[in-house]
């Protein structure tokens, strides 16, 4: 199949004159976490379970400059990461950033999506963030990474959705048309880019919507020309989205930010509207929430899997009390009756569900059941489940 390599080259030209994402690089461990990132929450979100095995293989599928690289070495302490990407300008910085990090337990190449089959062996996680939608052909990029993954194995994938970004699109187009000739000298789109928002009105649609949602993270020239000079976009919708994930051949476990999937949210006062939507197929009540809902569906993120994949059903007392719970990793003050769970949401727990997550944050050692933990009475299982679909606490089955 033949690759477009002169847009190949035009993105990496772009990232090598605005190396992304322009994060800071720091003497220490990033702080916060992205779940996403972490193999004990991830795998426990897509699966119900705490996985068996820590020492896995992970691979960041286009790590630009290693901001998201960084993380999965800090947040999976036994793993073996790799990173790579189109840019060689980029991974001089990724190189740079984990060097002085400490993260350690990483490897990068230069290497194209197209090329992963280059790599040894096979990976556990492989993180593709904000790569396939900017590739000639995101179906072959999708089909070589997931020749890479392993049984049991999860892929954590981030395009662009086409409704959300319209505004976007409209001026990636308008930039495009004035730069004419010089299109592709990104330095010029960037600054021609600030002088249209300058002077359009500021009641402007592209005016408000950039100021309502991107301004701020868009100071910065790099995620600028990364949004509207970008030589190469696909915008997908569920439907063309869906074609992508059925052809990468994986099985599609769900979006990792479901709330914004859920269309009860949208139409949950009105039962008839509910009742109708009930003989819609997922893919279909989908489509409804990004039709209904465009401004909040910029983008779509979630997990596929290569089969033999567990999932645990805790509907049962008698499983639930049999299962050795943990603390879920990703918390930010704990411990702490109030904090920020694993999507950095405020929590505030009960003295009954605080005392309960102390002994679950022991437990990785002590290996208690939960009918062990729970034997002094103060909290029912109803709440147990309520923590747990809050996914404050890991599982490991009898």
């Amino acid at each position: 199949m033949e690759i477009r390599q002169d847009i190949s080259n035009a993105v990496q030209r772009l990232y090598d004159t605005y190396p992304f994402p322009p994060e800071p690089l720091l003497d220490s461990p990033p702080p916060g976490y992205n779940w996403r990132w972490n193999w004990l929450a991830a795998y426990s979100f897509c699966t119900g379970q705490k996985p068996q095995k820590q020492e896995i293989r992970i691979l960041d599928a286009g790590c630009g400059t290693g901001v998201g690289t960084e993380y999965l070495v800090h947040l999976n302490p036994t793993a073996q990461v790799v990173g790579i990407d189109l840019s060689a300008g980029a991974l001089g910085v990724a190189q740079e950033r984990t060097r002085r990090s400490g993260a350690n337990r990483v490897e990068f190449h230069h290497l194209s999506l197209y090329d992963a089959d280059q790599l040894p062996g096979e990976f556990d996680l492989i993180n593709c963030v904000g790569v396939l939608h900017h590739l000639p052909d995101p179906i072959r990029g999708i089909k070589s990474l997931a020749a890479k993954l392993a049984p049991g194995g999860l892929m954590h994938i981030f395009v662009y959705a086409e409704l959300g970004r319209w505004e976007i699109q409209l001026m990636q187009q308008a930039i495009a048309l004035l730069q004419g000739d010089q299109r592709g000298d990104y330095r010029d789109g960037v600054q021609l880019g600030r002088q249209i928002f300058a002077a359009l009105p500021e009641n402007n649609r592209l005016v408000k919507r950039e100021r309502d949602r991107w301004s701020l993270e868009n100071q910065r020239d790099e995620c600028f020309a990364d949004m509207y000079v970008h030589p190469q976009e696909i915008d997908y919708n569920i439907e063309t989205l869906f074609e992508l994930i059925d052809a990468s051949g994986l099985d599609f476990l769900g979006f990792s930010n479901p709330r914004n999937w859920q269309l009860e949210r949208l139409i949950g006062k009105n039962p008839e509207l509910i009742k109708r939507s009930e003989n819609l197929s997922d893919r279909a009540k989908y489509r409804l929430i990004e039709l209904l809902d465009p401004e909040v569906i910029t983008h779509y993120e979630f997990f596929l899997s290569r089969p033999p994949l567990p999932a645990s059903d805790w509907s049962s007392d008698e499983a639930l009390l049999k299962a050795i719970p943990e603390r879920n990793p990703c918390m930010d003050g704990w411990p702490s009756r109030c904090l920020f769970n694993y999507d950095y949401q405020i929590i505030n727990l009960s003295e009954e569900e605080f005392q309960f997550l102390q002994a679950c944050d022991e437990n990785s050692t002590q290996q208690l059941t939960m009918k062990e933990i729970l034997a002094d009475g103060k909290l029912e299982l109803d709440k147990v489940r309520s923590l747990l679909s809050g996914q404050l606490i890991l599982l490991t089955p009898a």
